[in-house]
């Protein structure tokens, strides 16, 4: 079957280890599965591979679902857990045996050890060639189980249809008899993995290319139980900016945290990650359902993408520029909550939603919004930064108090009366109207920056506008509060 035959109906598989929690790669991993199934209208399913019990955590399997969740990548049916599988993995060695395809074999660790030094002094490849692969049950050792492997064909080639690395052959003599059931009974990987994916009726098989060597050694367990072949699809792994392997020094974080320390949101992810090696001519901003209606395997590239947090951070900026006030406030009310030290009632969130449209252009992550919304829900008299308080002590003599006079006479409180009463004081003064503005945001906000300073009176209102400029306007010789 070819790279892009469709012979049945779609399903894909995403399959994460929970030995740590849902990472960049593992999350465009499964965003590829996902969108590949959404575009041919057949199936996701999700598969959680716990058989390493000793580093398989709950909490990691918990973040995974929850990572999954959030970014919206939605599994149909239950997800399966492969360790509870192990009885069926089990089975399936036994009929490979059957069948003649695989066999116990009782080298000792011992020996296994000593043919590899041997291979290693000799500076060759180590290919184990086990005497009991034509060996009968009769010849085996007493009270030992031994390893259950399968029979690797030696002679000849194995060649893979990749579609996206192409045509991949491999020599079949470089294809180890490798173990399907460890002597405690136990599946390995590989196994698990091939049983799995039939069972789920997998079609396409989208994973990093660091599985492409695994691919020829489960495409022969795979034709030796006479299951129908996947097509195989192994995208190149991230990098980091500097084309090094993607670490944590890059930014290689667990999905949680750019959600929760980062304060980015999924539609913005979805979209990076989307682009990590995929693209669309030369579109850049790339909603969910054109996603679906657009994406093919054919336009994954085959070099290695690098990731880059400040361009993420930036797409970050339109997705919150384009999101919904209502759901941006209510995703950063616990965080502004949290700053302030106490909970936001519900004129507090009535506040912060009107705010929305003036905090979001500014801002490239949830948190910024959060920061610059500080001012509005902090107590007085307020606290200043040093620019601030700067400010202040610097603004020629009562020009504060002279805005508070212009702004009291106002009859309407709006962005344009407000602003032209501040410009007349502006010119009153002999003054530029940023010499007028910059302390009067330092007194409304305690710092330097924010929204435009007419639309920070608008929403502080007027009583609490008067209050902050005489609070400003009484601070003992001009210092902070």
């Amino acid at each position: 079957m070819s790279a892009t035959e469709l012979t049945r109906p779609v399903v894909t598989r995403f399959a994460p280890s929970p030995t740590g929690f849902l990472h960049l790669g593992g999350a465009r991993t499964a965003l590829f599965n996902w969108l590949f199934a959404r575009h041919h209208g057949g199936e996701f399913k999700l598969r959680i591979e716990d058989t390493d019990r000793a580093r398989s955590t709950q909490p990691a399997i918990e973040a995974i679902l929850d990572g999954m969740r959030w970014l919206g990548l939605n599994w149909d049916g239950e997800e399966v857990y492969q360790f509870a599988r192990a009885a069926r993995h089990a089975e399936v060695a036994e009929e490979l045996i059957a069948r003649g395809a695989a066999y116990r074999c009782y080298l000792s660790t011992d020996e296994l050890k000593a043919r590899r030094e041997a291979a290693q002094a000799e500076r060759k490849p180590f290919r184990l060639i086990s005497e009991w692969r034509d060996r009968g049950p009769d010849d085996a050792p007493t009270g030992e189980a031994g390893v259950v492997r399968l029979k690797a064909p030696r002679d000849g080639e194995t060649t893979i249809e990749d579609a996206v690395q192409g045509k991949v052959t491999v020599q079949n003599a470089e294809i180890d008899d490798f173990v399907l059931l460890r002597s405690d009974g136990t599946p390995t990987y590989m196994l698990a993995v091939a049983v799995d994916d039939h069972d789920m009726g997998v079609t396409h098989c989208i994973r990093g290319d660091d599985h492409l060597n695994n691919a020829f050694r489960q495409r022969v367990l795979i034709d030796a139980m006479g299951w129908a072949r996947m097509v195989y699809a192994h995208v190149p792994l991230i990098h980091g900016h500097d084309g090094a392997k993607l670490s944590k020094r890059h930014g290689a974080l667990g999905i949680e945290t750019y959600r929760d320390e980062l304060g980015i949101l999924p539609e913005a992810m979805i979209n990076y990650l989307l682009r990590l090696g995929w693209g669309h001519g030369d579109d850049e901003i790339i909603s969910r359902e054109d996603a679906v209606a657009w994406f093919d395997l054919a336009h994954v590239g085959r070099s290695p993408s690098r990731f880059d947090i400040k361009k993420l951070e930036n797409l970050n900026g339109h997705y919150l520029r384009e999101a919904d006030d209502a759901r941006l406030a209510d995703i950063v009310a616990p965080d502004i909550a949290a700053k302030l030290g106490r909970d936001l009632g519900a004129d507090d969130l009535a506040l912060l939603n009107r705010a929305m449209p003036e905090l979001k252009p500014r801002a490239r992550t949830l948190h910024e919004i959060a920061d610059g919304a500080l001012f509005l829900f902090r107590t007085r008299p307020l606290a200043m930064d040093e620019k601030a308080a700067q400010l202040i002590v610097d603004a020629p003599d009562g020009l504060l108090g002279d805005i508070a006079l212009a702004l009291c006479a106002l009859a309407d409180w709006t962005v344009e009366a407000i602003e032209e009463a501040v410009r007349s004081v502006s010119e009153q003064r002999d003054l530029k109207l940023g010499k007028v503005a910059q302390p009067l945001r330092a007194a409304m906000t305690g710092t330097t920056i924010s929204p435009g300073i007419f639309d920070v009176l608008v929403l502080l209102g007027r009583d609490e506008t008067l209050a902050r400029l005489d609070d400003a306007s009484h601070l003992p010789n001009n210092t902070t509060a």
